[in-house]
């Protein structure tokens, strides 16, 4: 079957490769319906990424040669994503390192702090997939750990009354720099820049705040939303507040191949990688689908369920509403941090919990599944997603299969002749919308 790109394709039966932990799983589906394949676009890839790095860490965007700011300084401080996020670490922070040595910075100057949010800690293993074994075994390298207030300064509160606790080792140095790569997300609009200070290196103090329902329920905080998205707002104060001096951020092709690369100031380096990606990978649909068969983007992202819902929010912008979505995830570390195993297994309903959550203290990870309630409101949701039993997903659970045609077939029951059924099998990785 050819690679589309929201191609109409003969009403045929069809077998589609998904992407679904680190092997992909095949996903066949009946004739009797119309079949988009929507896929990734965007730029390729760079011929010479080394050269495209140098240029932007020389030639920054809208500030001083990272070479400059780091002269006379002493130490640095750089947040990288942990390892549910594809970021070409190991590729973009040799150069980078480079200028700081070259400045005047040791490496015992340098910190590498993992930014996992509310994630679980990186294990070495991880850690040298993250970096690279090189860096790994020469550099200071940390996790971040939003459970220990202790170990985060107190910046004050934002403008909307947000507290502000952010790592001390990242505060602490003279030097702030994040690196990290420029996707849709499923609440800030893009991920990258400002999202590698909060929530990555955030006390849950201030992480539970900016996931509450007042920002969670906002129409804009959702994918591909900048503009007037106040979550992003937000953030890029917490940053400021953070004294986020420095990005250095890049855009992946399907293949996660380096397309482009932003460097300089946090808000107007990442500005210009966000346009873009609008202009390079915006897939525009004449119309929305009937049902959606989507995955979480397999391996890393696809690891808990908690990732996994990002694939189904995603979807959400492709398909009617009173529409049908099918979530596939591995899910092969189960459902995500024992706080979300333990809200997702209690669900009792979309609305029941919706409510039960308004007006209550905010509880660590309970925001996914605030998303994916405010999905199941508009939208039958139906998953695959084997690393977690139906028991484990409380309510969810009677729309979940251990077999995959199963799932297939109840996302498709019911359904007219000829209806409009699109296959996404790059998840939340494919930026697309129906217009």
């Amino acid at each position: 079957m050819p690679a589309t790109h929201g191609t109409p394709v003969p009403t045929m039966q069809m077998k589609t490769q998904f992407a679904f932990g680190k092997n992909g799983i095949e996903v066949a589906v009946p004739e009797g319906f119309e079949y988009q394949v929507i896929r990734s676009r965007g730029a390729k890839g760079l011929s010479d990424v080394q050269a495209a790095l140098d240029a932007a860490l020389d030639h920054p965007i809208g500030c001083q040669p990272l070479s400059v700011l780091a002269a006379g300084k002493k130490t640095a401080a750089i947040s990288v994503c942990d390892i549910t996020r594809p970021a070409p670490n190991s590729v973009t922070l040799p150069p980078l390192l480079a200028r700081l040595h070259a400045a005047g910075i040791p490496v015992e100057g340098v910190t590498i702090l993992i930014a996992t949010g509310l994630h679980r800690p990186a294990p070495q293993e991880e850690i040298e997939r993250i970096v690279g074994p090189q860096i790994a075994a020469s550099y200071r390298i940390v996790n971040h750990d939003a459970r220990m207030l202790a170990q985060h300064r107190a910046l004050g509160s934002t403008k909307r009354g947000t507290p502000v606790y952010i790592d001390e080792r990242f505060v602490a140095a003279d030097l702030h720099i994040t690196l990290g790569f420029i996707e849709q997300h499923l609440m800030l609009g893009f991920s990258g820049g400002r999202k590698l200070i909060a929530p990555g290196l955030a006390a849950q103090e201030t992480i539970k705040v900016i996931h509450s329902p007042g920002f969670m329920r906002e129409p804009l905080a959702t994918e591909g939303s900048i503009a007037g998205n106040p979550l992003h707002a937000e953030l890029l104060e917490i940053a400021a507040m953070a004294r986020h001096d420095f990005i250095l951020d890049v855009t992946l092709t399907q293949s996660r191949e380096i397309s482009a690369v932003f460097a300089g100031d946090p808000r107007k380096a990442h500005a210009a990688g966000v346009e873009f990606l609008e202009e390079t990978s915006l897939e525009r649909l004449p119309e929305a689908a009937d049902a959606v068969i989507t995955s979480a983007a397999g391996y890393p992202l696809d690891l808990t369920f908690y990732q996994s819902t990002k694939g189904l929010t995603a979807a959400q912008h492709i398909v009617k509403t009173g529409g049908r979505i099918l979530l596939l995830g591995e899910c092969a570390e189960g459902a995500g941090s024992p706080e979300f195993a333990r809200k997702l297994q209690a669900f009792s309903g979309f609305e029941s919990f919706l409510d039960e959550i308004r007006e209550t203290a905010v509880e660590i990870d309970q925001w996914q599944l605030e998303k994916v309630a405010l999905a199941g409101l508009k939208h039958k949701l139906v998953f695959y997603t084997p690393g977690v039993s139906a028991t484990q997903l409380g309510s969810l659970g009677a729309q979940a299969f251990a077999d995959l045609d199963e799932a297939v077939a109840c996302l498709l029951d019911g359904l007219p002749a000829g209806a409009q059924v699109a296959l996404v099998p790059e998840g939340p990785y494919t930026f697309a919308r129906a217009f």
